[in-house]
């Protein structure tokens, strides 16, 4: 049976982290509700920056079904053969409808405070607006679209990951967390 690690939290948070651990110790899987945003927008010559990302999430959805993002990542996880599969960047309730009812599927909602995730994204700059970006524009972000329901997705969560301390112990945790679903 798979494992199936499904990851939800805010905005630098560390689901990305979690999901680069895993994939080099255990040889996982892995895929991205992002990844076909990053696609398409680097396809078009567009920034691929939080905004434009965004903008291209809003219109898949709005044009092919709200949980049009789901259905391509499930159809992947479905016919990944790795042990372990991550799953990183689940946003909207309609993002875990198709993947909760997979054997072996666990949500986890990985969490870190406030300003030590400002400082995580600045330093990594993965979205080409990063680097530059101020506090208040980084809380901003927060009150966009994509972020609002995260909240209510993680309620749902089976499992609690605190990562406001040292990648060792996020490592650690994960590990711990292997070792409980793969028995």
């Amino acid at each position: 049976m798979k494992l199936i690690l499904g990851f939800v939290g805010q905005i630098a948070s560390g689901k990305g982290s979690a999901c680069d651990h895993i994939v080099k110790k255990y040889q996982a899987g892995y895929y991205r509700f992002s990844t076909p945003l990053f696609d398409i927008v680097n396809r078009l010559h567009l920034p691929a920056d939080r905004d434009h990302l965004q903008q291209t999430s809003q219109m898949l959805r709005e044009t092919f079904g709200q949980d049009i993002l789901a259905q391509v990542l499930t159809s992947d996880v479905k016919t990944d053969r790795a042990a372990i599969i991550c799953v990183d960047g689940i946003r909207r309730p309609q993002d875990i409808e198709l993947l909760q009812p997979l054997d072996g599927f666990v949500l986890i909602h990985i969490f870190a405070d406030i300003k030590t995730r400002y400082q995580r994204l600045v330093q990594r700059s993965e979205k080409t607006d990063d680097k530059d970006k101020t506090f208040n524009q980084f809380l901003a972000d927060h009150e966009k679209e994509a972020e609002k329901l995260i909240a209510v997705v993680s309620e749902k969560a089976d499992i609690q990951l605190d990562n406001n301390g040292t990648i060792s112990d996020l490592q650690t945790a994960l590990d711990n967390l292997i070792k409980k679903y793969q028995k």
